[in-house]
């Protein structure tokens, strides 16, 4: 390759990821009222940059090779910080090592453009092995905090096992999402922590977890779920005692496991919560979105819960390295009270959703919670129809017209076509 050459393919790849960059994002049609997607993902791994990717020294890359791949951008968590969308998402390179970086937008939905650099996140006396999912929450103490899983390799494996992981919250603060300070890892008497969100106000003087208890609440019979916590202080986080809030529940979305999302928003009724819920199928684990709301004072204490989910994958959503997954670590409350949801889809790229606090409210306080019996949700599905067959019979009245049982076939046939279809 000529060096004219080699500078017309750089220039053709800064062209090509530009147009992506730049690409709008419209609301897709079909909207079911309470959230809107978006046509496009927000990030993905095209979105990395090049100088991420590519040596473009054509002297030690003369072939403009690929160097060191990007496989999937997601699980981002969210932030709005001086007027700016900012997501902190989970770059997996090729060789499967997540990191942290940071991807600005001045409208939450389009034109996402990752950082000049990745964090470079500080490591603990013990190095991590892998981190990822990081939830990030402005505290009331001042500081903006970055939780997140960090995995390490069980020490307690025997040699042939090369996948058995020791998983803990990791913990890191920052003023600015640029320089971070590491902080010792949360303690917890589970053996492993994964999803631990942060509460963003104090409890009783104290910082309050959002955590996942595994094994020993399991073993002890308490059936583990999303969990609350209280540690006196954040530079050395310590929860002595956790209880279960949102616990799994068979033969529902969260059977096999749940999770909290984002921190969560606080609103007029309470704090509303976005969490995942993960079921088995005969595909593998299928996770969906839902939410809750919890008292304002008390806020392990859940008053609204509407059954089924939330978000669930739909078409390229449920394709990816983990399929027939929606995952999200963040969300976005505007003054305005819009709310921008960013989500990842089959562990491989972001999405983002809009809606309003109004209407998460609305559909969390007025939907029916699961009454966990296959009886007992026809039975409310009958009360629906029945709470509806009047409000049709007025509308009839004014000249709409339902379709179903008793309306006019969309197609009038005459006799002879109907024989012949019938043939």
């Amino acid at each position: 390759m000529t060096e004219a050459e080699f500078k017309k393919c750089v220039q053709g790849l800064f062209r090509q990821q530009e147009k992506l960059l730049t690409r709008r994002n419209r609301k897709s049609s079909g909207s079911n009222g309470i959230f809107d997607r978006y046509q496009y993902p927000v990030l993905t791994a095209a979105h990395a940059p090049i100088p991420w990717r590519y040596d473009l020294n054509r002297k030690s890359n003369p072939f403009l090779l690929e160097r060191i791949g990007v496989n999937a951008v997601f699980n981002a968590g969210a932030i709005l910080n001086e007027g700016k969308f900012l997501l902190v998402a989970r770059v997996e390179g090729a060789d499967r090592k997540s990191f942290f970086a940071v991807a600005e937008s001045a409208s939450g939905i389009d034109n996402f453009r990752l950082w000049d650099y990745p964090i470079l996140l500080p490591e603990t006396g013990e190095p991590d092995i892998n981190v990822y999912d990081m939830r990030v929450v402005k505290h009331e103490d001042g500081w903006i905090y970055g939780l997140f899983c960090t995995e390490r390799k069980d020490p307690q494996a025997p040699a042939w096992d090369t996948s058995s992981a020791v998983a803990q919250c990791g913990l890191a603060r920052t003023r600015d999402l640029k320089t971070w300070e590491r902080l010792p890892d949360l303690k917890s008497k589970s053996p492993q922590q994964r999803n631990v969100v942060l509460h963003p106000e104090f409890v009783k003087g104290k910082y309050a977890f959002y955590t996942r208890p595994q094994d020993d609440f399991i073993q002890a019979g308490k059936g583990g779920g999303i969990g609350w916590g209280l540690a006196p202080s954040i530079e050395c986080a310590v929860i002595d005692e956790e209880i279960i809030l949102d616990n799994r529940e068979y033969h529902t979305i969260q059977e096999v496991k749940n999770g909290l999302g984002p921190s969560p928003i606080k609103t007029s009724r309470g704090w509303l919560h976005l969490a995942h819920g993960v079921r088995n199928t005969a595909a593998g684990l299928r996770y969906v979105l839902y939410l809750f709301l919890a008292e304002l004072e008390r806020p392990w204490v859940i008053t609204h819960k509407p059954a089924g989910y939330f978000i669930a994958p739909e078409g390229e959503e449920r394709v990816g390295d983990v399929s027939n997954v929606v995952f999200s670590s963040g969300w976005i409350e505007r003054n305005n009270g819009d709310v921008f949801i960013y989500y990842a889809s089959s562990d491989t790229r972001m999405h983002v959703a809009t809606s309003t606090v109004p209407r998460l409210l609305d559909y969390v306080m007025n939907t029916p919670g699961d009454p966990l019996r296959t009886r007992a949700c026809v039975e409310q599905r009958c009360a629906l129809i029945e709470n509806n067959r009047a409000v049709l019979k007025d509308l009839k009245a004014h000249g709409v017209r339902q379709a179903g049982k008793n309306a006019a076939p969309p197609h009038k046939f005459s006799s002879s076509r109907k024989r012949s279809r019938l043939k």
